[in-house]
């Protein structure tokens, strides 16, 4: 007898295909891109932290708040390409 999770799996697989699985230096990658982006985001915040506690106005904060956070952005969208440049060379298994 099937558990609910098999046959879940098997509904899922008919209806988007296959699952597709990383291999252990896929995954391995991955976390290595995590790890770099997290520095790089927390370097980019303390960075920012002296100018955002030296901002006088209220509209000089938000503006650094915003230019923080386009920098966070980016960021994130560069780990997330790299990411899936890791998911495109996945190879399939049984």
């Amino acid at each position: 007898m099937k558990s609910a999770y098999e046959l879940a799996m098997e509904r899922l697989n008919k209806t988007s295909g296959e699952v597709k699985k990383l291999t252990p230096e896929q995954k391995e990658k991955i976390a290595e891109i995590r790890r770099k982006y997290e520095a790089k985001i927390a370097e980019i915040k303390i960075s920012y932290e002296s100018r955002l506690n030296s901002a006088s106005t209220y509209e000089e904060l938000e503006a650094i708040k915003a230019e923080l956070s386009q920098e966070i952005q980016k960021l994130e969208e560069e780990c997330q390409r790299e990411k899936d440049e890791v998911w495109g060379t996945q190879t399939k298994e049984d």
